[in-house]
């Protein structure tokens, strides 16, 4: 195959070790071609805040009138953006108060208001629909994955419902094959007309199911959710790590690749931080040690989103 497979990444030694991953592909075995991306700042665009923060803010602005949220705290706070509250708080406090904004609706009802808020939605500050955030070397690369007959793959922190109702129509990936962070769900026996028939319907909770899907719990829900080992993972932040260092132990060829946000031009200019584990170095170090592949997006990308292009 030629070199056309990524024109939109700069020549150079990033772009290189790319390409010579995928020309390394054939010689995996068909049922090993797994290929792992976080989301957030992997595949879209993360700041000035996360995609399904600003969801959640959408739909907490639409019920400012419910009293059932009028009182929480911690939905004051987010709604008046109230950072230091916030951070006093912490994002666990945080995420379980969001989480039950949607406390028994059903999974379709969730799925069909995200969709409905992705279609609307403006980024904050880069003057563009947020659907067309997302990254267009990055996408490049899931299709050359795709060409070569891997199994492309989502592991995201966010939750895996919110990501899961909009994966296919970004990234081609089917709902399945997102590994996020997840709620519990209900089964409820609901009457259903006369003669006591009942349906069976689902109905979310504010319950966290296990743990966030940071750090190694994104390799342990790979293997439980997957049941196979990546040799190709992405990622930009300390959250990141593990599967990182997962794949790259892997026997034959394999890619770990970091994405840095160094360019203040197109985007933004940031060190990516994990939100709910420790980091005990910063994640570039990390990669520096052990040689994993860095994508300088200032650098390497001759086009990072597909309408604010250099």
């Amino acid at each position: 195959m030629s070199d056309d497979r990524l024109p939109s990444w700069r020549p150079g030694r990033t772009r290189d070790a790319v390409l010579a991953f995928l020309a390394a592909a054939p010689g995996i075995a068909p049922r090993d071609r797994v290929a792992c991306f976080d989301n957030d700042g992997t595949l879209w665009c993360e700041r000035p805040t996360y995609v399904q923060l600003d969801f959640f803010v959408d739909v907490l602005r639409s019920r400012a009138d419910d009293p059932a949220l009028a009182g929480v705290p911690e939905l004051a706070a987010v709604l008046a953006g109230d950072r230091a509250t916030m951070g006093e708080m912490g994002l666990e406090r945080i995420a379980l108060a969001l989480l039950g904004i949607f406390e028994g609706v059903s999974p379709e009802h969730f799925t069909a208001q995200v969709r409905a808020f992705m279609d609307r939605a403006e980024h904050a500050t880069l003057g563009c629909p947020v659907r067309s955030t997302t990254y267009v070397p990055m996408l490049e690369l899931v299709a050359a994955l795709r060409a070569l007959d891997f199994t492309v793959c989502i592991v995201t922190g966010g939750g895996a419902e919110f990501v899961r109702a909009v994966s296919h129509d970004l990234y081609g990936v089917p709902p399945e094959a997102v590994v996020g962070s997840l709620v519990d769900y209900d089964y409820v026996a609901e009457a259903a007309g006369a003669g006591g028939r009942v349906r069976p319907v689902l109905h979310r909770t504010a319950r966290v199911s296990g743990v966030v899907n940071e750090g190694a719990a994104k390799v342990s829900h790979i293997q439980t959710h997957l049941g196979r080992r990546p040799v190709l993972a992405a990622g930009n932040s300390g959250g990141d790590r593990e599967m990182l260092e997962w794949t790259a132990a892997g026997e034959g060829p394999t890619l770990a690749l970091l994405v840095d946000h160094d360019d203040d031009v197109r985007e933004f200019a940031y060190v990516s931080s994990a939100e709910s584990v420790q980091e005990p170095e910063l994640i570039l170090d990390v990669a520096a040690r052990a040689g994993w592949t860095v994508v300088s997006m200032a650098r390497d990308w001759e086009t990072v989103f597909k309408r604010l292009s250099s």
